[in-house]
């Protein structure tokens, strides 16, 4: 079975979520098993994720800025 033709409206597939926050699919599946993302629907294989929820999770798992070591 291949991904969605379109997913619902405000929703993005693992790959579609990938690119809208420059990661691979992988760091998606990654985020959803840390709990720094959550699916929203679809199915076990085919997840969709609120384009929402996607932006906020690639800000909350960007590192820090600011922290730099002390020349």
């Amino acid at each position: 079975m291949s991904e969605y033709v379109q997913p619902p409206a405000g929703t993005l597939t693992t790959s579609l979520a990938a690119l809208a926050a420059g990661v691979q699919p992988a760091t998606i599946r990654d985020w959803v098993r840390r709990g720094i993302l959550t699916r929203c629907g679809g199915s076990p294989l085919r997840p969709v994720f609120r384009v929402e929820d996607v932006q906020a999770a690639r800000a909350a798992a960007k590192p820090r800025s600011g922290k730099t070591k002390a020349a």
